[in-house]
């Protein structure tokens, strides 16, 4: 960690573990939120911490001073604890190093606002139990979280990510955050309230630290009901697009664009509901690891533990990399990532399935579309029960629509082949009510806004009979999109060549 002198208006006080102040400047700028007051400086956890959150290099050599209008997050330490209540007006800021939201601190952003994770420190925002990161965006004017490197430059893991910390259950009862911050999540609030991410891209992010050790694009962990998640879009992750540990929250209207890992990956015991979901991948970009749609775990070691990954998603649609790719071939020689490949230690391999549900989840979902995958679904029984689950409808598979899939179904890990389609993964996922499964996708939908055509069966395809959809919208249609694009005006599908 750096050690850093500050500079106040008092002169210099530098006494470790003592609480010291600053004075901070009183002209508007782009960005702060216009507080004047001192600046209080104390030490969390080891860490500098201060209820200011925002910086501006100083004149003098080796200062970093505290400055309500200046534009960097963060004082340029690797880890910073901010502890207190600010509003970071529409502007453009960055992010620098791993920067907390303390127990009780609020940070809030205005519509509009774009912020750039440093590459250097591998910066990551992470909103701690307690603590709470207000982003609410609107359709006009969406909150953009993204690389500092120029366009033309950028890579999936140019930065770290988000990571939001709840006090809702998992069934680790406590873990520490994945991706290497001190942080930890988990308690008994399952109402729990962590803030707002409505509206916002995430874009570069996810940060392969060590094996299994890797920041996301969106990592929440333990985050309660009334947390609000919903129009959020994760674009070329460097791990998975979404990772759910444990918790509780409802999610509505996300997208995973090209990522590196799974798209949404559920552990630990999260029970949320999660309607409207749109995953596209880049034939060229999968993980060594072997990517999925889904990848669904209870735990990593798939024991009975409670309370079960029991998480239900509705009206999803997986894109996988063999649409609109019929040159794809799902191997090295092809998988390469191309301009894409950040070369920063992330392992390349190849793609797996729609669904990958193990290890005794109990993962549901319904009233969704698969589509160019190597394999539509694996229920891997190799740790945990997962059929059993299956078979005593612990989890469902129902009126999901499957297309241009080299296999159903297999039922173990990294096994792409299934030419008879003869495993339980296929014969249940054919037995399942509304299920369907074509070796075609014509008159589905269109193969660039992955919208229903006139006369789709998507368009009437679906149910809400299930007790488990109880609370989700009804809509008739199966997959992402009914007539309404709701990715209009606020998403970016070429966040490479933007000018922020």
């Amino acid at each position: 960690m750096n050690k850093t002198k500050f500079y106040g208006c008092l002169g210099i006080l530098a006494l470790a573990g003592t609480m010291f102040t600053a004075c901070s400047d009183d002209d508007d700028n782009n960005g702060g939120n216009g507080n004047s007051s001192a600046a209080v400086w104390t030490v969390n956890g080891g860490i500098n911490a201060c209820d200011h959150v925002l910086f501006t290099e100083s004149d003098k050599a080796g200062s970093k001073d505290v400055n309500d209008k200046g534009t960097q997050i963060g004082n340029g330490d690797q880890e910073f604890v901010f502890t207190g209540k600010q509003t970071l007006k529409k502007g453009t800021y960055i992010l620098k190093g791993w920067v907390y939201i303390a127990d009780g601190a609020e940070l809030t952003i205005e519509p509009g606002t774009v912020i750039k994770g440093d590459k250097d420190t591998k910066a990551a925002l992470i909103a701690e139990r307690g603590g709470k990161l207000i982003a609410q965006g609107s359709e006009t004017e969406p909150i953009v979280f993204t690389s500092e490197q120029a366009p033309g430059s950028r890579r999936p893991g140019d930065w770290g990510g988000i990571i939001i910390c709840g006090k809702a259950r998992t069934n680790a009862t406590e873990q520490q955050i994945e991706g290497g911050p001190r942080t930890k999540h988990g308690g008994n609030d399952d109402n729990d309230n962590s803030g707002v991410l409505s509206y916002v891209r995430i874009e570069f992010a996810g940060y392969p630290f060590a094996t299994d050790q890797e920041i996301n694009g969106l990592t929440l962990g333990s985050v309660g009901k009334q947390t609000k998640i919903d129009h959020v879009q994760v674009s070329y992750s460097n791990d998975d697009s979404y990772e759910w540990f444990g918790g509780t929250v409802d999610c509505k209207y996300l997208i995973a664009y090209k990522g590196w890992d799974d798209d949404f990956d559920t552990d630990n015991g999260f029970s949320g509901h999660v309607q409207y979901g749109l995953s596209i991948r880049d034939p060229k970009i999968a993980d060594k690891s072997m990517s999925n749609g889904f990848e669904s775990d209870n735990n990593a070691k798939g024991t009975n533990a409670d309370p079960h990954t029991s998480a239900v998603f509705s009206n999803i649609t997986f894109v996988g990399p063999k649409a609109g790719a019929a040159d794809f071939v799902n191997d090295a020689s092809y998988i390469t990532a191309g301009s894409m490949n950040p070369n920063n230690g992330s392992g390349l391999g190849r793609f797996q399935s729609g669904m990958q549900i193990r290890r005794d989840s109990h993962l549901s979902c319904f009233n969704s579309v698969i589509v160019g995958w190597p394999v539509g679904l694996i229920l891997d029984n190799d740790l945990g029960d997962t059929q059993g689950a299956a078979t005593s409808a612990l989890l469902k598979l129902q009126n999901i629509y499957m297309t241009n899939v080299d296999a159903i179904g297999t039922d173990k890990n990294k096994v792409l082949s299934n030419p008879e389609n003869d495993s339980f993964s296929a014969k249940f996922f054919l037995a399942q009510p509304g299920n369907v499964y074509s070796q075609t996708a014509t008159g589905w939908f269109d193969m660039t806004g992955y919208r229903p055509l006139a006369g789709s069966p998507l368009l009437t395809g679906a149910s809400f009979t299930d007790a488990l959809l109880a609370g989700f919208e009804k809509v008739a249609y199966v997959g992402a999109f009914g007539g309404t694009d709701w990715t209009a005006n606020w998403t970016n599908f070429d966040p490479q060549n933007t000018n922020y």
